[in-house]
C-alpha cells in the first residue's frame, strides 16, 4: 500500500478502507509519510468528507498512534467536558472542581488559545505557579488526591493527532468536521474516560458560526464518541456575546474563583448557570445521578458548602500553585490597574455584539496568541457587565480594558467600542442553550 494510492482514493470522492485508514495514521506517526502527503490528504477529506465508519476508524487510529492512560484503579467514574472555543469561555475551571466534589473522576486533558479563543491552559497559568505540564504519573497522582487534573496533551497521548493539527492550520482544513471530531475524540478517548459532555458554541464569536453546521459537528462528536466506548452527550450553546463578565486570562480566572466564593457579579450569572448545565450532565452519564434535576441540587449543594472551591484550592496547591489565590484572587493573581474605558457612542439598547472582534482586540494587545508559540500576558483584559438587549446612554461604560500599555489599550477600547453595536429597539432575548443532542 502506498500513500498516494489512499490519498488519490479520497480525492475522487470514495471511502476509504479501516485498513487504509490505519495505515496512512501510522505513517503520519512513525514519520515515513511526508507532511506534503498528509497535506494532501487532509484537503482532500475537507473537500469531500469522510462517512460515519470511515470517521469512527479514523478516530480510533489517532486514539490508538500513542498510549491510552489508564486509571482503572481509580474506584470512580471518569467523566470529562470539552469546548470547541469562544471568548470569556471559563467554564472548564469550575465544572472540573463542582464534578469532582461529587465524587467523579475528572481528567482534563485541555488547550491553549489560538486566534480570537481563550485556552484553559493559559488562564490557569496566570496563577503563580500553577504547572500543566505534568508527566503520567504526576496527572494520576493528582487526580487520585483531589479527584480531578489539568493538563496539556502530551506527545505521548495521541501523537498523530498533535502532528495532523498543526497540519491543518497551516493548510486551511481546520473547519473539517471529520478532522474536528477524530482530534477532539482520540485526545479525550486517551485519557480513559467513561463519560463525556461536549460544549459546542455557535454564533458569531464560536468556531462555528452557522447553527445547522454547528448541529452536524455535535452529532458526529456524539455518535463517534459512542462508537469509541465513550458515553458522550452534546450541548449547542451560545456563542454570540462573551461568556461572562470577563476575557483576558487573570480576569477570568478571578471571575471563576469568585464565583466558587459565592461572590460573583450580575455579569457572571451565565457562567454559572452553563457550568451548572454541563456538570449536571456529566453526572448523569457517570451514573451519579439518573435525572437533570437531581444532578443540579447535589451540586448546588457542594457550591454552597464550599466544597467545590475548596477542591479547586486543594488542585491548585497539589499542579504547584499558590492556594491562597482561592482566599483573595485580587492579591495573587498578576493584574493591572491601568485601565481605559470604553464608551457608548449614543444612547439606546445593544443589538449586537462583534463577539470574535473583542477575542482579537484583547488577542492583539498580548491576551492572545496568533501562533501557538506566542507568549501571553495574563495581566490584559476586558470587563463588561452589560448583555445583549441592555439599555446604554451615550458616555456610558460599555465596560473596562486592562492593560499597561496606554496606547495599546487605547487601540484594544476604539476596537471593542466599534463591536457594540447600539439601536433604538431591543432584540428578542437569545437562549443560552439552544439544544441538547444525544446521538
Amino acid at each position: 500500500m502506498r500513500p498516494q494510492d489512499v490519498i488519490r482514493k479520497k480525492r475522487d470522492g470514495l471511502s476509504l478502507s479501516r485498513e487504509e485508514i490505519d495505515f496512512f495514521i501510522e505513517g503520519v506517526t512513525n514519520g515515513r509519510i511526508a507532511d506534503y502527503q498528509v497535506s494532501a490528504l487532509l484537503m482532500a477529506i475537507y473537500l469531500n468528507g469522510m462517512n460515519e465508519v470511515e470517521q469512527q476508524a479514523l478516530t480510533e487510529a489517532m486514539l490508538k498512534s500513542g498510549n491510552i492512560l489508564d486509571f482503572s484503579d481509580i474506584p470512580k467514574p471518569k467523566a470529562d467536558k470539552h469546548s470547541t472555543g469562544g471568548v470569556g469561555d471559563k467554564t472548564s475551571i469550575i465544572i472540573a472542581p463542582l464534578v469532582a466534589a461529587c465524587g467523579v473522576c475528572v481528567p482534563m486533558i485541555s488547550g491553549r488559545g489560538l486566534g480570537h479563543t481563550g485556552g484553559t491552559l493559559d488562564k490557569l497559568e496566570s496563577i503563580p505557579g500553577y504547572r500543566v505540564a505534568l508527566s503520567a504519573s504526576e496527572f494520576k497522582t493528582v487526580l487520585e488526591k483531589v479527584g480531578y487534573a489539568m493538563a496539556g496533551q502530551t506527545a505521548e497521548l495521541a501523537p498523530a493527532d498533535k502532528k495532523m493539527y498543526a497540519l491543518r492550520d497551516a493548510t486551511a482544513t481546520v473547519e473539517a468536521i471529520p478532522l474536528i471530531v477524530a482530534s477532539i475524540i482520540s485526545k479525550k478517548g486517551a485519557a480513559g474516560l467513561d463519560a463525556m459532555i461536549i460544549d459546542v458554541k455557535v454564533g458569531n464569536g464560536a468556531f462555528m458560526r452557522q447553527e445547522d453546521r454547528a448541529r452536524a459537528l455535535a452529532h458526529a462528536l456524539v455518535s463517534t464518541g459512542n462508537s469509541c466506548g465513550i458515553k458522550t452527550r452534546a450541548l449547542l450553546t451560545d456563542m454570540n456575546q462573551p461568556l461572562g463578565g470577563a476575557v483576558g486570562n487573570s480576569l477570568e480566572v478571578e471571575e471563576c474563583i469568585n464565583i466558587l466564593r459565592g461572590e460573583a457579579n450580575e455579569a457572571a450569572a451565565p457562567v454559572l448557570e452553563l457550568s451548572l448545565e454541563l456538570s449536571a450532565h456529566m453526572l448523569v452519564l457517570a451514573n451519579v445521578d439518573k435525572t437533570i434535576e437531581a444532578a443540579r441540587q447535589r451540586l448546588q449543594g457542594v457550591l454552597d458548602s464550599g466544597k467545590a472551591l475548596e477542591c479547586l484550592q486543594s488542585n491548585i496547591e497539589a499542579q504547584g500553585g499558590d492556594p491562597r489565590v482561592c482566599d483573595a484572587p485580587g492579591d495573587f493573581l498578576p493584574l493591572v490597574s491601568e485601565t481605559v474605558k470604553v464608551e457608548s457612542p449614543r444612547s439606546g439598547f445593544i443589538t449586537k455584539v462583534d463577539t470574535t472582534e473583542i477575542g482579537h482586540a484583547i488577542a492583539a494587545i498580548g491576551g492572545g496568541r496568533v501562533r501557538i508559540e506566542d507568549t501571553v500576558d495574563p495581566t490584559v483584559g476586558f470587563t463588561s457587565d452589560l448583555k445583549l438587549g441592555d439599555q446604554i446612554r451615550a458616555g456610558d461604560a460599555i465596560g473596562t480594558v486592562y492593560c499597561a500599555d496606554t496606547a495599546a489599550a487605547a487601540e484594544a477600547a476604539r476596537r471593542i467600542q466599534a463591536a457594540y453595536h447600539v439601536s433604538d429597539e431591543a432584540p428578542a432575548k437569545l437562549k443560552l442553550v439552544k439544544e441538547i443532542i444525544n446521538k
